[in-house]
């Protein structure tokens, strides 16, 4: 669960801090111990979904995995080379993230035997499917906190963290210790008191997670998990966030996948900055997602300003194989990126754009891609899917578990479908483009200059193979541009500038045998307010 709280405690910083493992840099084959996995979604997009609000089959307004599967033509054809499912497993609650049972599917959404269905049509398509983890904390309503609870001799007990007064607060700062109802103690509990954290000091516990992993994999076929919240996995006494003891579960676990799946594909929540990110390498999860570029992503565009907008890319890329890491725009916990774009359809397309011609593995929100809007609180980032105008948005026959959006009636699949400038279109053209073009897919990123603060270009580049993007982020029209590289940026030559997501073909470019791109201008004539350029540069 993404915490939307901008500082730590100082003393729960300074407490962690000395709990890092080193940070290895691990950009060639010898220092990282994933590089040799070939993972299936190299070039490829996730796509991310919450089932209770994607597609309703039987009409009571909930989704359903029934629901969902018959919408994969829709997914696959979007270009996705994977799904994510937000949690799927049994839970009290209408977003899953306290479990009651991890080896059931929650009923509301279908039975074990749907969801192996699911799986089936998903492979059949070519993408995989990786589930919402949530290891933390179970519910409160879980049996085995309940017989912990209730009973100090319990042999469950030891699997929570239970106190005769409060030990003091959370990792925000703010309570964690909760009232037991049953006597006078006390349990931990981060995110609520509905959600008590698992103590992980426990052999048991770690025991259990691994068993529930081998089950999704082996009985429920699913590739891989996304896992909620790692940094909080395993408290040490003041450190509550980032401990050493996390770190050394997360190298189990990973150790443990392994053994059962080779090169099962795992990407954790860890929120922060790349530096908070960094410590989960080299050897624990495949993947984070990069929560600074989202950020940096959305915010030039808001702007208006190019400043900024690749640091992060470059310093991931120095770093890491393009595989392990995730960025994306918005999320299931954070206001939907349309939102922060004030409804701008134009702004919407420039950072898909951004998002979907950068390295990283990344992943596009349910709805995102036909712009749907969402804000605070968080039932209403996760409104139900809105194909079609009318009651129910398509969503479902009957009345839908929330409310759909205020523009539902007009932000639709359908308007959006047979019109090739739409937003959804650009996601298509792009999504694909990520999987058929192998600049995209896999290449190099490489910052180009411009002479103007509100253009940024790059390419993406592998050997023989080059793709130059540009983007204006500003709202003025650029009449003079002006792009130069340094020394060796391409091979010498004279270039077609194909344009691969419609529009006009860029100038045709020429490169001296300095390999230096200068003073070129992408297009004969100016690029307009928030227009952006992707260009294949095809060597004559």
């Amino acid at each position: 669960m993404r915490q939307l709280i901008g500082f730590v405690l100082a003393a729960t910083l300074a407490a962690c801090a000395t709990n890092h493992p080193p940070v290895m840099h691990v950009g060639s084959d010898q220092t990282d111990p994933k590089a040799g996995i070939v993972p299936p979604f190299t070039g490829g997009t996730c796509y991310e979904v919450f089932v209770r609000s994607f597609q309703d089959s039987d009409g009571d307004g909930i989704g359903d995995l029934n629901g969902l599967t018959a919408r994969l033509d829709y997914v696959a054809n979007l270009g996705a080379s994977c799904i994510w499912l937000m949690p799927v497993a049994a839970s009290p609650s209408y977003h899953g993230y306290d479990v009651t049972d991890y080896y059931r599917v929650e009923p509301a959404y279908g039975t074990n035997e749907d969801f192996k269905r699911l799986v089936v049509e998903a492979h059949r398509r070519g993408m995989a499917v990786l589930v919402d983890m949530v290891l933390n904390h179970s519910s409160s309503a879980h049996p085995h906190f309940q017989a912990a609870l209730r009973d100090t001799a319990s042999p469950y007990r030891n699997w929570y963290r239970f106190a005769p007064t409060p030990l003091g607060k959370g990792p925000w700062g703010d309570v964690a210790w909760h009232k037991s109802p049953v006597r006078n103690e006390y349990y931990y509990g981060a995110f609520h008191r509905n959600m008590p954290d698992l103590d992980y000091h426990t052999p048991a516990v770690r025991d259990e997670a691994k068993k529930i992993a081998t089950f999704w994999l082996r009985e429920m076929h699913v590739d891989g998990f996304r896992l909620d919240a790692i940094p909080y996995f395993v408290e040490d006494g003041p450190c509550l966030m980032g401990c050493a003891a996390t770190h050394a579960f997360l190298r189990d676990y990973a150790t443990h996948l392994d053994s059962v799946r080779p090169g099962t594909y795992t990407v954790g929540e860890a929120w922060g900055n790349i530096g908070a990110m960094l410590p989960y390498y080299p050897d624990q999860l495949t993947s984070y997602f990069a929560f600074e570029i989202a950020d940096s992503l959305v915010a030039a565009v808001r702007r208006g300003s190019a400043g900024g907008v690749l640091s992060g890319s470059l310093r991931l890329q120095d770093t890491l194989p393009s595989f392990r890491w995730s960025p994306f725009l918005s999320n299931h916990d954070g206001t939907r990126v349309m939102t922060l774009l004030g409804g701008d359809v134009a702004k919407a397309k420039l950072a898909a754009t951004l998002l979907l011609t950068l390295p990283g593995f990344p992943f596009v929100y349910y709805g995102e891609e036909i712009g749907m809007t969402g804000d605070k609180p968080d039932p209403r980032l996760r409104t139900p899917m809105q194909w079609t105008p009318g009651h129910g948005g398509g969503f479902t026959t009957g009345a839908p578990w929330e409310s759909l959006q205020p523009d539902s009636q007009r932000v639709t699949v359908q308007a959006q479908d047979n019109d090739p400038g739409s937003l959804l279109n650009r996601y298509r053209r792009l999504m694909h483009l990520r999987r058929a073009n192998t600049a995209l897919a896999s290449g190099r990123l490489l910052p180009l200059s411009t002479a103007n603060p509100a253009v940024v270009a790059y390419l993406r580049l592998t050997e023989g193979h080059a793709v130059l993007v540009v983007a204006n982020l500003g709202g003025a029209t650029v009449s003079a541009l002006s792009i130069r590289s340094e020394n060796g940026a391409l091979a010498p030559g004279k270039y077609a500038a194909v344009n691969l997501i419609g529009g006009p073909h860029g100038a045709p470019l020429l490169v001296g045998h300095d390999g230096r791109v200068l003073g070129y201008a992408a297009l004969a004539g100016p690029l307009g307010p928030r227009e952006s350029l992707v260009l294949d540069l095809v060597r004559r």
